[in-house]
């Protein structure tokens, strides 16, 4: 912040604040990095020519949809958006998963925090009878 020495009112040394901006310092700022983005642009630039040969990596196929199993707080247990009843959870796995092997596929499990610890093991035990043996439980990222 700068000082006036002169001005109206108080005396002969009296110091009052000025309130104006004082952009010269920001434009030699911005001008000294204008300088040096200017000098350092084309040493990050490649000049050397090369004849790349042509890649030969299979593309990546998509990895497939994520199963998703929801528990909520009473004891309802969703796959996906539908309602299953804990007997049906095999079933309807294969048939969401289709010809891919249960094994080696990742159910995503959903809890409350409500959950009984019962219901959560029927769910689990229940996978593991039909063959799923991947589970991921998913948390709150309180991020």
């Amino acid at each position: 912040m700068g000082a006036k020495l002169s001005g109206s009112g108080g005396g002969k040394y009296a110091v009052e604040a000025n309130s104006e901006i004082n952009v010269t310092p920001f434009v030699d700022v911005m001008l000294v990095l204008l300088i040096i983005f200017m000098v350092a642009a084309p040493m990050a630039a490649v000049t050397v020519k090369v004849n790349l040969p042509p890649a030969v990596a299979k593309p990546s196929t998509n990895p497939p949809k994520p199963v998703y199993i929801s528990i909520q707080a009473g004891g309802t247990i969703y796959i996906g958006d539908t309602n299953v009843e804990l007997a049906d959870i095999g079933d309807t796995l294969r048939s969401t998963i289709g010809q891919r092997n249960p094994e080696k596929e990742r159910i995503f499990i959903r809890a409350d925090k409500d959950v009984l610890y019962g219901d959560f093991m029927g769910v689990m035990n229940m996978l593991q009878d039909n063959g799923f043996y991947s589970v991921a439980l998913i948390g709150e990222d309180k991020n």
